[in-house]
Protein backbone atom coordinates (compact mmCIF):
# COMPACT_ATOMS: atom_id res chain seq x y z
CA UNK A 1 0.00 0.00 0.00
CA UNK A 2 2.43 1.91 0.94
CA UNK A 3 4.43 1.55 -2.58
CA UNK A 4 1.15 2.43 -3.95
CA UNK A 5 1.11 5.51 -2.55
CA UNK A 6 4.52 6.90 -2.93
CA UNK A 7 3.70 6.15 -7.42
CA UNK A 8 0.56 7.69 -6.76
CA UNK A 9 2.00 10.94 -5.07
CA UNK A 10 4.88 10.42 -8.01
CA UNK A 11 2.33 10.68 -10.99
CA UNK A 12 0.27 13.37 -9.39
CA UNK A 13 4.02 15.56 -9.10
CA UNK A 14 5.04 14.92 -12.42
CA UNK A 15 1.57 15.83 -13.71
CA UNK A 16 1.91 18.86 -11.88
CA UNK A 17 5.04 19.87 -13.25
CA UNK A 18 4.65 19.06 -16.60
CA UNK A 19 0.88 21.36 -16.05
CA UNK A 20 3.25 24.22 -14.74
CA UNK A 21 5.73 23.97 -17.66
CA UNK A 22 3.24 24.09 -20.20
CA UNK A 23 1.50 26.92 -18.78
CA UNK A 24 5.12 28.63 -18.26
CA UNK A 25 6.02 27.87 -21.85
CA UNK A 26 3.07 29.07 -22.89
CA UNK A 27 3.60 32.53 -21.08
CA UNK A 28 7.21 32.66 -22.58
CA UNK A 29 5.81 32.27 -26.51
CA UNK A 30 3.14 34.90 -26.76
CA UNK A 31 5.34 37.37 -28.72
CA UNK A 32 6.03 35.81 -32.44
CA UNK A 33 6.35 36.25 -35.65
CA UNK A 34 3.16 34.74 -36.66
CA UNK A 35 1.08 36.29 -34.02
CA UNK A 36 2.11 40.21 -34.44
CA UNK A 37 4.31 41.86 -37.28
CA UNK A 38 6.66 44.57 -35.66
CA UNK A 39 8.60 47.94 -36.87
CA UNK A 40 11.36 49.93 -35.39
CA UNK A 41 13.44 48.42 -33.04
CA UNK A 42 12.44 45.75 -30.63
CA UNK A 43 14.28 43.79 -28.29
CA UNK A 44 12.25 40.49 -26.39
CA UNK A 45 13.91 39.03 -23.57
CA UNK A 46 12.82 36.72 -20.73
CA UNK A 47 12.74 37.89 -16.97
CA UNK A 48 12.08 34.69 -15.72
CA UNK A 49 8.17 35.08 -15.85
CA UNK A 50 7.65 34.89 -19.07
CA UNK A 51 8.96 36.89 -22.38
CA UNK A 52 9.55 40.59 -22.51
CA UNK A 53 9.32 42.58 -25.67
CA UNK A 54 10.95 46.31 -25.04
CA UNK A 55 10.50 49.00 -27.36
CA UNK A 56 12.54 51.51 -27.89
CA UNK A 57 12.38 55.41 -29.46
CA UNK A 58 15.32 57.17 -30.22
CA UNK A 59 15.62 60.15 -32.81
CA UNK A 60 15.10 57.88 -35.79
CA UNK A 61 12.40 55.72 -35.18
CA UNK A 62 9.64 54.76 -32.68
CA UNK A 63 8.52 51.30 -32.75
CA UNK A 64 5.34 49.05 -32.24
CA UNK A 65 3.83 45.76 -32.90
CA UNK A 66 0.34 44.58 -34.24
CA UNK A 67 -1.59 41.74 -34.27
CA UNK A 68 -1.70 39.42 -37.66
CA UNK A 69 -5.31 38.74 -36.23
CA UNK A 70 -8.60 40.92 -36.37
CA UNK A 71 -11.62 40.70 -33.57
CA UNK A 72 -14.76 41.28 -33.41
CA UNK A 73 -15.41 42.00 -29.37
CA UNK A 74 -13.12 40.57 -26.79
CA UNK A 75 -10.97 41.36 -23.72
CA UNK A 76 -7.61 41.99 -24.29
CA UNK A 77 -5.07 42.80 -21.60
CA UNK A 78 -1.15 43.15 -21.27
CA UNK A 79 1.27 44.08 -18.63
CA UNK A 80 3.14 47.17 -18.97
CA UNK A 81 6.54 49.07 -17.65
CA UNK A 82 6.68 52.49 -18.60
CA UNK A 83 9.46 54.54 -18.92
CA UNK A 84 10.95 55.68 -15.91
CA UNK A 85 12.89 59.29 -15.34
CA UNK A 86 12.02 62.30 -17.53
CA UNK A 87 9.69 60.82 -20.35
CA UNK A 88 7.98 63.79 -21.17
CA UNK A 89 6.95 64.19 -25.00
CA UNK A 90 6.53 60.39 -25.25
CA UNK A 91 3.33 58.01 -26.24
CA UNK A 92 3.28 54.54 -25.11
CA UNK A 93 -0.16 52.70 -26.51
CA UNK A 94 -2.10 50.15 -26.07
CA UNK A 95 -5.27 49.96 -28.41
CA UNK A 96 -7.74 48.32 -30.66
CA UNK A 97 -7.70 49.81 -34.39
CA UNK A 98 -9.50 48.94 -37.41
CA UNK A 99 -6.93 50.44 -39.40
CA UNK A 100 -5.22 53.41 -41.06
CA UNK A 101 -6.64 56.67 -41.11
CA UNK A 102 -9.31 58.49 -39.62
CA UNK A 103 -12.14 58.07 -42.38
CA UNK A 104 -15.60 57.40 -41.72
CA UNK A 105 -14.97 53.87 -41.72
CA UNK A 106 -12.26 54.14 -39.29
CA UNK A 107 -13.63 52.55 -35.45
CA UNK A 108 -10.37 52.44 -32.57
CA UNK A 109 -10.27 51.94 -28.31
CA UNK A 110 -7.29 53.76 -27.15
CA UNK A 111 -5.38 53.65 -23.65
CA UNK A 112 -2.49 55.75 -24.42
CA UNK A 113 0.34 57.09 -21.89
CA UNK A 114 1.57 60.53 -21.78
CA UNK A 115 5.30 60.70 -20.85
CA UNK A 116 5.87 63.24 -17.42
CA UNK A 117 8.37 65.96 -16.54
CA UNK A 118 10.58 64.15 -13.95
CA UNK A 119 7.79 63.97 -10.95
CA UNK A 120 4.87 64.75 -12.51
CA UNK A 121 2.30 62.14 -12.74
CA UNK A 122 2.13 59.66 -15.72
CA UNK A 123 -1.56 60.78 -17.98
CA UNK A 124 -3.64 57.88 -19.08
CA UNK A 125 -5.75 58.67 -21.99
CA UNK A 126 -8.85 56.97 -22.84
CA UNK A 127 -10.56 57.21 -26.04
CA UNK A 128 -13.35 55.89 -28.17
CA UNK A 129 -13.13 56.21 -31.90
CA UNK A 130 -16.15 55.59 -34.14
CA UNK A 131 -16.85 56.26 -37.92
CA UNK A 132 -13.96 58.64 -37.56
CA UNK A 133 -14.77 60.78 -34.95
CA UNK A 134 -12.61 60.32 -31.48
CA UNK A 135 -13.38 63.36 -29.45
CA UNK A 136 -14.23 60.76 -26.74
CA UNK A 137 -11.39 61.03 -23.92
CA UNK A 138 -11.34 60.45 -20.63
CA UNK A 139 -7.66 61.56 -18.77
CA UNK A 140 -6.49 60.17 -15.83
CA UNK A 141 -3.28 60.97 -13.70
CA UNK A 142 -1.87 58.00 -12.42
CA UNK A 143 -2.12 57.04 -8.90
CA UNK A 144 1.17 54.84 -8.73
CA UNK A 145 4.26 54.93 -10.31
CA UNK A 146 4.04 53.11 -13.40
CA UNK A 147 7.76 52.79 -14.38
CA UNK A 148 8.46 50.74 -11.00
CA UNK A 149 6.55 47.71 -12.01
CA UNK A 150 5.18 46.47 -14.29
CA UNK A 151 0.80 46.66 -14.03
CA UNK A 152 -2.11 44.82 -16.12
CA UNK A 153 -4.03 47.29 -18.59
CA UNK A 154 -7.31 45.70 -19.99
CA UNK A 155 -9.91 46.27 -22.34
CA UNK A 156 -13.20 45.34 -22.79
CA UNK A 157 -15.18 45.46 -25.72
CA UNK A 158 -18.25 43.68 -25.88
CA UNK A 159 -21.84 44.35 -27.45
CA UNK A 160 -22.87 46.69 -23.95
CA UNK A 161 -20.06 48.54 -23.48
CA UNK A 162 -16.13 49.34 -23.37
CA UNK A 163 -14.89 48.95 -20.08
CA UNK A 164 -11.22 49.90 -19.58
CA UNK A 165 -9.37 48.61 -16.64
CA UNK A 166 -5.93 49.22 -14.52
CA UNK A 167 -4.77 46.23 -12.39
CA UNK A 168 -8.15 45.03 -10.71
CA UNK A 169 -9.89 48.35 -11.02
CA UNK A 170 -12.33 49.64 -13.32
CA UNK A 171 -11.76 53.66 -14.27
CA UNK A 172 -14.36 53.82 -17.49
CA UNK A 173 -17.40 52.21 -18.65
CA UNK A 174 -17.75 53.69 -22.21
CA UNK A 175 -21.97 52.72 -22.56
CA UNK A 176 -23.77 51.56 -25.82
CA UNK A 177 -26.94 53.53 -26.45
CA UNK A 178 -29.18 52.31 -29.38
CA UNK A 179 -29.11 55.56 -31.43
CA UNK A 180 -25.60 56.74 -30.75
CA UNK A 181 -22.72 55.33 -32.64
CA UNK A 182 -20.86 52.64 -31.09
CA UNK A 183 -18.19 50.34 -32.14
CA UNK A 184 -19.84 46.82 -33.71
CA UNK A 185 -19.26 45.71 -37.29
CA UNK A 186 -15.59 46.86 -37.97
CA UNK A 187 -12.93 44.24 -36.63
CA UNK A 188 -10.12 45.61 -34.96
CA UNK A 189 -6.32 44.66 -34.38
CA UNK A 190 -4.06 44.87 -31.17
CA UNK A 191 -1.86 47.69 -31.77
CA UNK A 192 1.20 48.54 -28.83
CA UNK A 193 3.38 51.33 -29.95
CA UNK A 194 6.26 53.87 -28.32
CA UNK A 195 6.51 56.95 -30.29
CA UNK A 196 7.61 60.88 -30.42
CA UNK A 197 4.21 62.80 -29.13
CA UNK A 198 5.90 66.00 -28.31
CA UNK A 199 3.59 67.99 -30.17
CA UNK A 200 0.34 67.32 -27.87
CA UNK A 201 1.48 64.91 -25.15
CA UNK A 202 2.43 66.67 -22.61
CA UNK A 203 1.02 69.82 -21.55
CA UNK A 204 -0.90 69.82 -24.76
CA UNK A 205 2.51 69.89 -26.17
CA UNK A 206 4.48 72.65 -23.60
CA UNK A 207 7.13 70.01 -22.99
CA UNK A 208 8.78 67.75 -25.74
CA UNK A 209 11.29 64.74 -25.44
CA UNK A 210 14.40 66.02 -24.14
CA UNK A 211 16.81 63.21 -26.36
CA UNK A 212 19.62 63.65 -23.33
CA UNK A 213 17.46 61.08 -21.63
CA UNK A 214 17.37 58.40 -24.96
CA UNK A 215 16.45 55.97 -26.18
CA UNK A 216 13.66 55.81 -24.32
CA UNK A 217 12.39 52.41 -23.37
CA UNK A 218 9.06 50.81 -22.56
CA UNK A 219 8.41 47.10 -21.80
CA UNK A 220 5.44 44.47 -22.22
CA UNK A 221 4.65 40.66 -20.96
CA UNK A 222 1.76 38.56 -20.67
CA UNK A 223 -0.52 39.74 -23.51
CA UNK A 224 -3.83 37.70 -23.17
CA UNK A 225 -6.89 38.40 -26.45
CA UNK A 226 -9.35 36.22 -25.30
CA UNK A 227 -12.02 37.36 -28.16
CA UNK A 228 -13.89 36.36 -31.37
CA UNK A 229 -12.77 36.40 -34.76
CA UNK A 230 -14.60 37.44 -37.68
CA UNK A 231 -15.38 34.53 -39.90
CA UNK A 232 -16.78 37.15 -43.39
CA UNK A 233 -19.82 39.32 -44.04
CA UNK A 234 -23.25 38.60 -42.86
CA UNK A 235 -21.85 35.82 -40.81
CA UNK A 236 -21.50 35.70 -36.92
CA UNK A 237 -17.77 36.02 -35.14
CA UNK A 238 -16.15 33.01 -34.21
CA UNK A 239 -15.89 32.66 -30.10
CA UNK A 240 -13.81 30.03 -27.81
CA UNK A 241 -15.70 28.44 -25.29
CA UNK A 242 -15.77 30.85 -21.97
CA UNK A 243 -16.95 33.68 -24.17
CA UNK A 244 -19.82 34.95 -22.39
CA UNK A 245 -17.25 35.81 -19.35
CA UNK A 246 -16.74 39.12 -20.95
CA UNK A 247 -19.17 39.19 -24.11
CA UNK A 248 -21.94 40.37 -21.04
CA UNK A 249 -19.52 41.68 -18.91
CA UNK A 250 -21.07 45.12 -17.40
CA UNK A 251 -19.38 46.82 -14.26
CA UNK A 252 -21.72 45.80 -10.73
CA UNK A 253 -22.27 48.26 -8.45
CA UNK A 254 -19.51 48.15 -6.85
CA UNK A 255 -17.61 48.32 -9.69
CA UNK A 256 -18.82 51.60 -10.49
CA UNK A 257 -17.61 52.84 -7.59
CA UNK A 258 -14.12 52.21 -8.56
CA UNK A 259 -15.42 54.28 -11.74
CA UNK A 260 -16.64 57.32 -9.99
CA UNK A 261 -13.92 57.25 -7.50
CA UNK A 262 -11.02 57.64 -10.59
CA UNK A 263 -13.48 60.16 -11.70
CA UNK A 264 -13.31 62.22 -8.62
CA UNK A 265 -9.94 61.66 -7.43
CA UNK A 266 -7.79 61.03 -10.33
CA UNK A 267 -9.45 62.42 -13.73
CA UNK A 268 -7.48 65.39 -15.57
CA UNK A 269 -10.16 65.54 -18.62
CA UNK A 270 -13.36 65.36 -19.72
CA UNK A 271 -14.85 65.53 -23.02
CA UNK A 272 -18.08 65.92 -21.51
CA UNK A 273 -17.32 68.96 -19.40
CA UNK A 274 -15.38 70.70 -22.32
CA UNK A 275 -17.82 73.20 -23.48
CA UNK A 276 -15.05 74.93 -25.63
CA UNK A 277 -15.01 71.94 -27.73
CA UNK A 278 -18.54 71.70 -28.62
CA UNK A 279 -20.01 75.05 -28.93
CA UNK A 280 -23.17 73.56 -30.90
CA UNK A 281 -23.63 71.16 -27.66
CA UNK A 282 -22.01 68.13 -25.60
CA UNK A 283 -22.23 64.50 -27.66
CA UNK A 284 -25.09 62.68 -27.11
CA UNK A 285 -23.91 59.88 -24.12
CA UNK A 286 -22.84 63.10 -22.04
CA UNK A 287 -25.74 63.39 -20.59
CA UNK A 288 -27.03 60.05 -20.05
CA UNK A 289 -23.86 58.32 -18.40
Amino acid sequence: MARRSSDLLASLAVAVLVALLGTASAQQQWFDEKTFTTEGNIRVDNDGSGQVASLLLDRQSGAGFFSKQKYLYGEFSIQMKLIPGNSAGTVTSFYLTSGPGNGTNHDEIDMEFMGNSTGDPVVLNTNVWVSGDGKKEHQFNLWFDPAADFHTYTIIWNPKNIIFKVDDLFIRSFKRYSDLPYPTARPMEVHATLWDGSWWATRKGEVPIDWSHGPFVVSYRRFNADACAPMGEGKPPSCAAGSERWMDRVPSAAEMETVAWAKKSYMSYNYCEDGWRFPQGFPGECGRN
